[in-house]
């Protein structure tokens, strides 16, 4: 008789993979997060893919800072490797309450299909159909009425990607380019990565240095082998904007891009590295980088005294590209 099957993958405890290929996931969170109860901001969930039972969660400000100003749009992009996370964490709650009362807009934070059951580019296709969603209901003249044009401008919309989500949104910003015209009439006009999950086979000095608390080389190489397609290396262009079979950005017109990074994070220096390479190309990136802090310093926190800086830093990236139009 063959060996019981053992467990080959742990992302502590939350997330098991065996060695026959089952899973198992838990619904026990592997961390203590506290919702802070916010008054201000009104929440409801909707579906946006029946096919594959996603939904997003919609967050608007409970009382408009104006009775005629609408608000901008950001979507928000969990992350977790692209092997956990979910809309409906509490880490991941509180960060868009503070999004939507402290830059007065209407989140959108959508769920994407996880690995391993279900590899990239699924996550980077659901991401892109959260968006075509925002676009069915404003041409549809009886969309959900948090997104009436009269109450949001979708002319004025952002995504916000953490970890794993900020790498997504980087392959949305390449692939909708500038002005999202495939969208029409939402338009994107830029993009907040904070310390976005990029990789690579060569490790950076970040990448070796000591393991965070949350987060360790162990786990992040774990995360590319659950989640790349089966036999790619982290030089995969899902993984590495850079690598020896990544398209080029030179030629592209890209909406402009705000870094966001601690500077204690193992993936610094390649979100560094972007950061150069897109300035070098003559892309319009703001990179920021906030002394002493770790991976999800501000999604784990946001209501902080570092979190109100960098809401005060995504406040004026969105307000100096708005004062534009």
């Amino acid at each position: 008789m063959g060996s019981a099957p053992h467990i080959v993958e742990n992302f502590k405890g939350i997330l098991q993979v065996f060695s026959d290929g089952s899973i198992i996931r838990s619904a026990t969170l592997p961390f203590n997060s506290q919702v802070h109860g916010n008054a201000s901001v009104d929440w409801k969930d909707c579906c946006f893919h029946n096919d594959n039972n996603l939904h997003l969660r919609l967050y608007m400000p409970a009382v408009a800072s104006s009775p005629t100003a609408k608000l901008p749009i950001l979507y928000y992009l969990h992350g977790g490797g692209f092997c956990v996370g979910s809309r409906t964490w509490p880490n991941c709650h509180k960060c868009c309450l503070r999004l939507s009362s402290g830059l007065s807009a209407l989140v959108v934070a959508p769920d994407y299909r996880l690995a391993p059951e279900d590899r990239l580019p699924a996550a980077m296709e659901d991401a892109l159909t959260s968006l075509k969603w925002l676009q069915s209901q404003a041409l549809s003249g009886n969309g959900d009425e948090w997104l009436s044009d009269q109450r949001v401008d979708l002319t004025r919309v952002f995504v916000v990607g953490d970890s794993s989500g900020g790498n997504i949104a980087h392959h949305l910003a390449v692939q909708l380019g500038a002005g999202s015209p495939g969208l029409d009439p939402v338009q994107v006009r830029g993009y907040v990565l904070m310390a976005p999950f990029f990789g690579g086979t060569v490790r950076t000095r970040s990448e070796e240095g000591p393991s965070e608390t949350l987060l360790n080389l162990e786990l992040l190489d774990s995360f590319w082998r659950l989640s790349l397609p089966i036999g790619a290396t982290a030089d995969h262009p899902f993984a590495n904007p850079f690598g020896p079979a990544s398209p080029s950005l030179e030629s592209l017109e890209l909406d402009p891009v705000l870094m966001v990074v601690g500077g204690n994070e193992l993936l610094k220096d390649r979100a560094k590295d972007y950061a150069k390479k897109l300035k070098d190309m003559g892309k319009k990136i703001e990179y920021v980088e906030f002394e002493g802090k770790e991976h999800g310093f501000f999604t784990n926190d946001p209501y902080s005294e570092v979190g109100d800086s960098v809401l005060q830093v995504i406040q004026g990236f969105i307000s100096q590209i708005c004062d534009k139009f």
